[in-house]
């Protein structure tokens, strides 16, 4: 299972959100580009990059900031927030970001992104599907987490069946950025129901003993933010665990 370190961005700042609130956020010294950097060092395959700007008001405010995470590592980027055009998406791809992540769109537009996963590749293409349970059911939430949707996340998953949907990245906003512990029955249950999507389980992963539980999963990575930046998951433990991933 690969761990993804996640990148989040706010005005040019490296930050976490409690739950996905704007209004619950946490700063951090690090510059974004020197944190990536020191990813790379580590040794991540992957980072993920979010425009929290972006997904919040569908307009990407971070370009500057990313670009010079892109110039600052070797890590392969996939990049979210405010990707809601094939312009943009085009765009970054071509800038070298290895995978888009298309939230909102995957949602109010699937259409398109059907015609994007056939045009460019099920391989540069993630679906980030952010869900709040209820009464047990995964419900889509939309623009950075803001509104919630009247899609299950199987009536979504379902709808790309034909499409040749292969990355998926579900976060359980009730847990992101909480340190409370991934939600396993979610995950297993999304790999249990579609066993040839590539699953990156997101939110809640709080030390190295819930990557090795979100491993038994099937997931094939895992996300996690504030684990990393609050060293709660030190850098001997995580290149012990990517060693014998």
């Amino acid at each position: 299972m690969n761990v993804i370190p996640a990148i989040d961005l706010r005005n040019g700042r490296c930050v976490r959100l409690y739950q996905g609130d704007f209004n619950r956020q946490t700063n951090y010294p690090q510059d974004p580009a020197s944190l990536a950097a020191d990813y790379d060092r580590i040794g991540f395959e992957y980072l993920h990059v979010v425009d929290l700007d972006g997904a919040r008001t569908g307009s990407q405010q971070n370009e500057l900031a990313i670009r010079k995470i892109l110039a600052a590592t070797r890590s392969l980027v996939q990049l979210g927030g405010g990707i809601r055009s094939e312009s943009q998406l085009a765009a970054w791809l071509d800038r070298g970001i290895q995978r888009v992540v298309v939230g909102s769109m995957a949602i109010d537009e699937a259409t398109y992104v059907r015609q994007w996963l056939s045009r460019y590749g099920t391989d540069r293409i993630v679906l980030a599907l952010d869900v709040t349970l209820e009464n047990d059911e995964p419900w889509l939430t939309k623009h950075g987490w803001t509104r919630r949707t009247d899609l299950t996340l199987w009536e979504c998953l379902d709808s790309y069946s034909t499409a040749g949907l292969k990355h998926v990245l579900c976060t359980d906003v009730s847990r992101d950025g909480t340190l409370g512990g991934p939600n396993l029955e979610l995950y297993a249950q999304i790999v249990s129901r579609y066993p040839d999507l590539s699953l990156q389980a997101s939110g809640g992963v709080r030390r190295i003993e819930d990557l090795q539980t979100l491993q038994s999963t099937g997931a094939s990575a895992a996300i996690t933010g504030r684990a990393l930046l609050d060293g709660e998951i030190s850098t001997e433990e995580i290149q012990t665990f990517l060693r014998a991933a």
